[in-house]
């Protein structure tokens, strides 16, 4: 697909379902008692996967419309052994998970996915399971395909996280709910809390306290999950691809809906605003326990700025899209603390390196960093881009092209149906061209 370089975008828009938060409404709603009715849910492919394996599982997961999904869950602990193998594509916030999901079920389960994620590292999230009582057998390193069996009597344990993440964080949750006694996660730095929010929305005891040693988070073990309706928010990971397309193009006017805007999830808005974004919050509001805003962006001159490092963890996987405005903007930008790129769907770090310096940036890749100088207007562009089965790096450069001399082409654009579906068309409704 090649993205043209483009005239502002204009109008209103609904970017999908948060994909973080569509996860573990599924889940959560297979572990609860009762009818769990979700709306908003994003429908990728990942999601989709989630929504597969827990019906493999034996939840009753009823699709009734766009975003609209029901699900009758089978309690903690209640779920059986699945058929076959629980194939997770390209999903990995949906096979960690799983993986704390299951550790709580006296079942075993084999779990696989497509060529990138049986790349990707589950060692992490592997390590406190195996303390609770969870065996496992993978491929060297931890990959996928693996099998994982979960104990008659799960270990309540606390951990410390060594790095930031979220999802190690919710897998060791999900496998402490079924846990007699209390499960003690403690996080060094915050990271997304939606498992949190959404245990609690559905009925679990989370006491979540801040000290000297980071955020302490306590969960006592062997609740009733009951269902609860979920609204799910639109995505602001997705949004931000909109979002920083409308602030390159001049004459750009456009309005995002229902944007969850999280403290530990709205990072890429913030660092925006700091580069000179023109940005309104419309209309807040709290959905489901998430506070949720409409956004309207005007087309803006754009300033490099160094990005605080501890704010990482609030914008990890909108660094991609960020590169692309600091490649627009007037001056440095320095981003530092990203070395969790190099372990997503893809080495970001590197792809967002290379792809930019392939359209006449002047990029500078380190370990965990990155600093763009920016040109200040519209990029040379030109270059065909590898999007490596990644499609936070294809929209990126999608977005790019339409802010360039030269449209900017990439090798896939199947990965964006992973999670946002619809990329393409909506943003052609709003004034951008594609090819």
């Amino acid at each position: 697909m090649t993205a043209l370089p483009s005239d502002g975008l204009k109008g209103s828009l609904k970017v999908p379902g948060d994909k973080s938060i569509s996860h573990r409404a599924l889940m959560f709603g297979a572990l609860a008692v009762g009818e769990t009715k979700i709306e908003g849910l994003l429908e990728g492919e990942d999601v989709l996967r989630t929504a597969a394996a827990m019906r493999a599982l034996g939840a009753e997961v009823i699709h009734e419309g766009p975003g609209c999904w029901r699900v009758f869950g089978r309690g903690i602990g209640g779920l059986g052994e699945p058929d076959d193998i629980l194939d997770f594509g390209n999903a990995g916030t949906g096979a960690r998970l799983a993986l704390g999901l299951l550790a709580g079920q006296p079942i075993t389960a084999f779990l696989t996915g497509d060529a990138s994620l049986r790349r990707r590292p589950m060692g992490r999230v592997m390590e406190p399971l195996e303390r609770m009582g969870v065996r496992f057998v993978s491929r060297e390193g931890g990959c996928l395909p693996l099998a994982v069996t979960g104990p008659e009597t799960l270990l309540p344990i606390e951990y410390r996280l060594p790095v930031p993440s979220a999802q190690v964080k919710s897998a060791v949750l999900l496998a402490g709910l079924a846990a007699p006694g209390e499960t003690v996660v403690i996080e060094p730095e915050a990271t997304r809390d939606h498992s949190e929010r959404l245990l609690q929305h559905f009925g679990a005891n989370v006491a979540v306290t801040d000290g000297e040693d980071g955020r302490r988070l306590v969960l006592t073990g062997q609740p009733e999950l009951q269902a609860a309706p979920v609204m799910v928010p639109a995505d602001p990971s997705s949004a931000a691809f909109p979002a920083v397309a409308a602030l390159l193009l001049p004459g750009s006017d456009l309005r995002l809906q229902g944007v969850c805007l999280n403290p530990l999830r709205d990072g890429v808005f913030r660092t925006l605003l700091e580069m000179g974004a023109d940005i309104a919050e419309e209309n807040r509001r709290v959905e489901a326990g998430e506070p949720v805003a409409d956004l309207r962006i005007k087309s803006s001159s754009l300033q490099g700025i160094e990005v605080p490092a501890e704010r990482a963890p609030s914008m990890i996987d909108e660094y991609p899209i960020l590169a692309m405005a600091a490649a627009c903007a007037k001056g440095r930008t320095v981003m530092r603390g990203l070395a969790e790129l190099r372990v997503k769907e893809s080495d970001r770090l590197s792809g967002v390196a290379r792809g930019l310096a392939a359209c006449g940036v002047v990029v500078e890749e380190g370990e965990d960093s990155l600093i763009v100088e920016g040109c200040g207007g519209r990029p040379r562009g030109g270059a065909t881009i590898a999007a490596e089965l990644d499609h936070r790096i294809a929209m990126s450069f999608l977005v790019l092209g339409l802010a360039s001399e030269q449209p900017v082409t990439i090798d896939d654009a199947a990965p964006i149906a992973t999670s946002f579906p619809g990329f393409t068309e909506l943003m052609c409704g709003l004034g951008a061209h594609f090819s």
